[in-house]
């Protein structure tokens, strides 16, 4: 019984450590200057980052996005990097439980993690995405622009979005042919597309008041959509139905695809533990970057 608890406890602190935020390199400026389109009101919006009693740290206002680079050392490096887009409602950021909580994960498989810090709040209520669509496109230049440098293959870049950051990697394949932004050096002249997604109870795929049978006029799929992987719960209002309407659009233009419904669970979990058993998406997003190549170096 006591060796039975031992192994029990230990497993126990491994999953936690899963959890804990690693060591990152000095935050990358996505732009070299200002960032573009700003409107001159958003500098009114102003305010600090806020913890809250469950623990998530908050970040209401971007106007510098960055970049969180999160290493795994040469021996252990599966050659591909994930940029995480945390969630939020394009309100605000969910920092730690959908950013960097996930960066340390990720590095636990091998992969290099990128945490991008995008902008918040909406610059626009009815249209909030062009800005953050405008970061995560340089961005995933920007990493293409360090794969030698950061042992990865150019190839091998994902993109993880959690509710509106997993609209936001939608948007990055949906429009991979189309410059949101005017080039502005050399780095923009690399691929702004992602190789693969991971969306983790994606939002704003549609809006079910207009029409719960299709998806948002803004998402597009067709053969060059990037493999995607999806988990939602079946209790996460109308999300889970535009989840899988996305996945049978993906199923219809021949695209690589996962999805996964809970029953129950609800929505912004993150990689936290619960008795629902949504908590083991990260074991099934694993067992699919496994059996899709993402985790094997072979560069």
């Amino acid at each position: 019984m006591k060796h039975i608890l031992i192994l029990v406890l230990s497993a126990l602190l491994i999953h936690i450590d899963c959890y804990q935020a690693a060591e990152p390199d000095e935050p990358i400026l996505v732009w070299p200057g200002k960032a573009p389109d700003e409107p001159a009101w958003i500098a009114q919006k102003k305010a600090e980052a806020v913890t809250g009693s469950d623990n998530v740290i908050r970040i209401p206002y971007v106007d510098t996005p960055e970049l969180l680079h999160f290493p795994v050392t040469k021996s252990k490096s599966a050659g591909t990097s994930v940029i995480i887009c945390p969630g939020g409602g394009y309100g605000k950021l969910a920092w730690n439980k959908e950013g960097t909580e996930v960066a340390a994960w990720l590095n636990s498989l091998g992969i290099d993690a990128v945490v991008l810090k995008y902008r918040v709040p909406r610059r626009d209520n009815k249209k909030p995405h062009p800005w953050p669509l405008q970061d995560l496109q340089r961005s995933i230049r920007l990493v293409r622009s360090n794969a030698n440098e950061w042992n990865i293959d150019p190839k091998r870049i994902g993109v993880m979005g959690f509710s509106a950051g997993g609209h936001l990697a939608v948007m990055s394949t949906s429009y991979q042919d189309v410059d949101s932004y005017k080039p502005i050096d050399g780095i923009d002249k690399l691929g702004m597309h992602p190789n693969f997604m991971a969306l983790i109870y994606p939002a704003y795929l549609g809006n079910a008041k207009r029409d719960s049978s299709t998806l948002d006029p803004l998402v597009k799929v067709n053969a060059k959509t990037a493999p995607t992987f999806i988990a939602i719960t079946h209790d996460d209002s109308d999300r889970a139905i535009f989840a899988a309407l996305y996945y049978s659009e993906l199923k219809r233009h021949n695209v690589g695809a996962e999805l996964h419904i809970y029953a129950k669970g609800g929505h912004g979990y993150g990689l936290r533990p619960s008795k629902n058993p949504v908590s083991s998406w990260p074991a099934r997003l694993e067992d699919w970057l496994r059996s899709s190549g993402w985790l094997h170096f072979d560069k």
